[in-house]
């Protein structure tokens, strides 16, 4: 191959100066390193302050155990949901290379903000004053509340930009079209993962350690560094990037597909004819391997067929059979999004209830005291080991066994993970029933000294439940990105931290409804109060698990009707 041929042009994307992007000099595993190592950092400042907020909103701004709880999952929720619209901006307006300096620079004037409230006492709550009986303590309000949350929702935001676009970017990086590329492709998965995991180690020990320590405006000080660093080390590599050209709002043809079929359904029409309509479509359209798939194409969804029938009063609804397939592709996997709704409901738990039972036990390993927060390096360490191992052991020794290029396919990824979160409520409840009848046999249901038991306990649920999110959070990422069409890859990858976001959303109104339905047929409510060890939680994890069990069953009845796009992802 010459120089001319080695550096010809790729097709739909450009350098970082919007200059086409030639093979051979952008894109390719040096570009995907600098992702990778900006994914550290990022996870970084963000998993610093967001594991260990629970206890600062409970100390230092004066929330209840409950309140607290409600808005780390809100703040963690908002920022995941709103990788949407990161992924949205990328596919239709902007690049992904833009998308992430815009969201990193919103994120960093957030974390400015936080870090100012941190350091001056006049911009928090007055101390908690004691009295013969009790502690009174007055909740953050007013302005000092409105810069909280200001802050709070500048780093969300920040986030949800750089969840929407980062993933993306890097994957993007990778040549789709050939057997190498889609394998180097499916490792950036798994070590994006594993740089994930490397960013919360450090977040949750030496960065919490610094919270608990130094105090809080030093954590929030070395998360604003942080991200800048990150944005310094993305921009160093961006002449190797390659960006793949917006090509318009994608919702755009989807809500047209979805109006034309119900109208042409209103104004009774035939039945779609793949034969006479297709031809008006335009065969070039199809791109259909074989009769077979084509076949498969007609009989999916028939209901957006009809979306494929022209209708002379209205013209702008005319689409094409690409249209409605990518349609069809979308709503095939919404059902796989929301099985895995409730898995990350249960990882809520972990920066919420996981570490107020914690923060009540023997914290100490040795002469070594260690912050509750930091409890979610069990789970890290466990994916930093597995990630590697996973990757150059199992997928090789799997893909000679199946003979197909995942070994393991996608879905078979996020069920592992599905069924592992149903063992980790089992065990959180089994563990919170064992931490109360330590609290009830020495008579320390009312005392702030910890329990003599340890909190390694309570690692126990974080090691199962952080296997589950490695097994699932890969899968989803990559079943999102290969399955997905190519002018809908950022928003689809979004949907992993979609639903993300969804499990925090719903973990708060659970407990809500919980503590409502409880109040209504019990005496007291299962999650109310200001001491933890008057709640029922271990109840509300028995709950969880049923629910996760159904969840697992939901999954299973659509897995097992799913038909992947292309025998590249998975087997037929």
């Amino acid at each position: 191959m010459d120089e001319a041929d080695h550096l010809r042009e790729w097709e739909g994307y450009v350098d970082w100066k919007n200059r086409p992007a030639l093979r051979g000099k952008h894109g390719g595993v040096l570009a995907a390193s600098f992702v990778l190592a900006v994914e550290i950092l990022e996870n970084l400042a963000y998993l610093a302050n967001a594991s260990n907020l629970v206890l600062y909103l409970l100390r230092f701004m004066h929330f209840s155990p409950s309140s607290s709880a409600n808005i780390v999952t809100n703040f963690m929720g908002t920022a995941f949901l709103l990788a949407l619209l990161g992924g949205f901006l990328s596919d239709a307006y902007f690049t992904t290379y833009c998308i992430y300096l815009i969201s990193a620079i919103i994120e960093f004037m957030g974390l400015l903000i936080l870090t100012l409230q941190a350091q001056r006492p006049s911009l928090r709550p007055p101390s908690c004053m004691p009295t013969n009986r009790n502690t009174v303590c007055q909740e953050l309000e007013g302005a000092k509340s409105v810069m909280l949350f200001a802050g709070l929702y500048l780093v969300a935001l920040g986030v949800g930009g750089i969840k929407g676009s980062l993933l993306t970017h890097g994957a993007e990086q990778f040549d789709d079209t050939i057997p190498e590329g889609r394998k180097k492709r499916s490792t950036f998965f798994n070590y994006y993962v594993f740089c994930l995991a490397c960013g919360a180690l450090i977040a949750v020990t030496f960065v919490v350690w610094i919270e608990d320590n130094w105090g809080w405006q030093w954590g929030f000080g070395i998360s604003t560094a942080t991200i800048l660093i990150s944005i310094l080390i993305f921009l160093i590599g961006s002449t190797t990037y390659r960006n793949r050209v917006p090509r318009g709002s994608p919702m755009t043809s989807i809500l047209k597909v979805l109006t034309a079929a119900v109208c042409n359904t209103c104004i009774c029409k035939s039945p779609f004819s793949t034969t006479t309509d297709t031809q008006k479509r335009g065969e070039g359209d199809l791109h259909h391997a074989n009769q077979q798939e084509a076949a498969q194409f007609s009989s999916e969804a028939e209901f957006l067929n009809r979306a494929l029938h022209e209708n002379p009063d209205y013209p702008a609804l005319d689409c094409t059979v690409t249209e409605v397939k990518e349609v069809k592709i979308v709503l095939k996997i919404l059902p796989i999004f929301m099985s895995t709704i409730m898995l990350n409901c249960c990882l809520a738990q972990l920066s919420t209830f996981s570490v107020q039972q914690a923060a009540t036990m023997n914290t100490k390993i040795g002469s070594l005291r260690v912050s509750p927060a930091s409890l979610p390096v069990f789970p890290v360490l466990f994916i930093m080991v597995l990630a590697p191992i996973y990757n150059h052991i199992i997928i090789p020794f799997a893909r000679k066994v199946t003979r197909t290029e995942t070994g393991i396919t996608h879905l078979q990824r996020i069920g592992t993970g599905l069924f592992l979160s149903i063992v980790a409520m089992t065990v959180a409840a089994l563990v919170e029933m064992k931490r109360k009848k330590v609290a009830t046999l020495y008579g320390q249901l009312n005392s702030t000294k910890p329990l003599p038991i340890t909190f390694l306990w309570v690692s126990l649920q974080y090691l199962f439940l952080g296997s589950a999110d490695l097994f699932t959070l890969a899968g989803m990422m990559e079943f999102f990105f290969t399955e997905a069409p190519l002018s809908l890859r950022s928003l689809a990858t979004s949907l992993s931290w979609a639903s993300l976001a969804t499990g925090y959303y719903f973990s708060s109104v659970l407990v809500s409804t919980v503590n409502r339905v409880t109040r209504t047929f019990g005496n007291t409510p299962w999650l109310y109060g200001s001491n933890i060890n008057y709640y029922h939680l271990e109840r509300f994890y028995w709950l969880m698990g049923i629910l996760s069990t159904l969840n697992f069953l939901h999954f299973l009845f659509w897995a097992n009707r799913y038909k992947y796009r292309s025998t590249r992802s998975g087997n037929e």
